[in-house]
């Protein structure tokens, strides 16, 4: 094999580090769900509703300029921000007031008067995106957001439940539950906008850490027939070793495809590619450190029937 990550044969203690991963990760959820209760996330278009405005000037852009300009229109709070190359503009808009169609009528001419001050302040200047997103909709829109969240992940509880025993679907289960609180956290950590792409990429992050876990998890049920006089805490290590050089090379191979599309892939798609990113590593790591720390805890049946000396050697 011309590349390795890892030895062939390792022997990690990875259970034995679990009282601190464990709690470790305790505490960055539970300091993840302070940051979401208290300052919340900076939700996109998509879910606040209101208008963005992408603009492109010719020069590098005079943000100080375009917010006076935007703010002096009194169409309530008001965002420009830079990114991309310093020629992009991003401007975000409140909601205005108004129900069902007065509503969208009052976003609209929101929009027509962004633009219209814009091009007779910067004559040159291009405007390349425009949304407007009603109250309405952004609400169906969390709530559909957060419903497609709670149902994959217990889907995978189903999921597990069937394929292996019940102790393995609470332990993926802790690793997804685990992998999407840390994204929230971090996003609201970061203040990154927080959009129907992150929803996207949190369902992406379940199904890649669920892939991950259920390959350690394979690999236990087969040990568990395989070394049935084993430890259990020596039998998940083996496990994971066995299936280590795999996890990383996926991983890996995984992020560096991620960190081009995040490099070169352009500011749309940035915030998708960051929540992958974070959530390639959370989840190689839940993979680990909890997923089979939790099926320690919970335990599994063992069948002590048929031992013979060759079932009971250490591999």
């Amino acid at each position: 094999m011309l590349l390795r990550l890892i030895p062939q044969k390792t022997s990690f203690r990875f259970i034995h580090l679990r009282f601190v991963s464990m709690t470790v990760s305790a505490f960055l959820m539970l300091a993840s769900m302070g940051l979401f209760f208290v300052q919340g996330l900076n939700y996109g278009i998509d879910f606040q509703g209101g208008t963005l405005v992408e603009v492109s000037t010719e020069d590098a852009a005079d943000l100080n300029a375009i917010r006076s300009v935007v703010g002096a229109l009194g169409l309530g709070d008001v965002q420009v921000q830079a990114f991309g190359n310093i020629n992009d503009v991003l401007i975000r808009v409140e909601a205005q007031a108004g129900e069902g169609r007065e509503g969208e009528l009052a976003q609209r001419n929101a929009v027509e008067t962004v633009q219209a001050a814009l091009t007779e302040a910067f004559p040159n200047i291009t405007f390349r995106r425009t949304e407007v997103v009603g109250p309405k909709v952004s609400g169906e829109l969390v709530t559909a957001g957060a419903t497609a969240v709670i149902v994959a992940v217990l889907a995978v509880l189903i999921y597990i439940w069937f394929r292996f025993e019940w102790q393995f679907s609470l332990g993926a289960v802790a690793a997804l539950v685990h992998d999407v609180v840390l994204t929230i956290g971090v996003f609201s950590l970061l203040r990154l906008e927080f959009n129907l792409s992150i929803v996207a990429a949190l369902l992406t992050i379940v199904g890649y850490s669920l892939n991950d876990t259920v390959v350690v998890f394979d690999r236990v049920r087969e040990n568990l027939r395989k070394y049935k006089r084993m430890p259990l805490p020596e039998l998940l290590d083996t496990s994971i070793n066995d299936t280590l050089s795999r996890t990383l090379m996926t991983s890996l191979t995984t992020l560096l495809a991620l960190i081009a599309l995040y490099t070169f892939g352009g500011e749309v798609i940035r915030g998708f590619t960051f929540a992958m990113i974070w959530g390639v590593i959370v989840g190689t790591y839940s993979s680990i450190f909890i997923a089979s720390p939790v099926l320690l805890m919970l335990g599994v049946k063992r069948d002590w029937s048929g031992v013979n000396e060759a079932a009971t050697a250490r591999p």
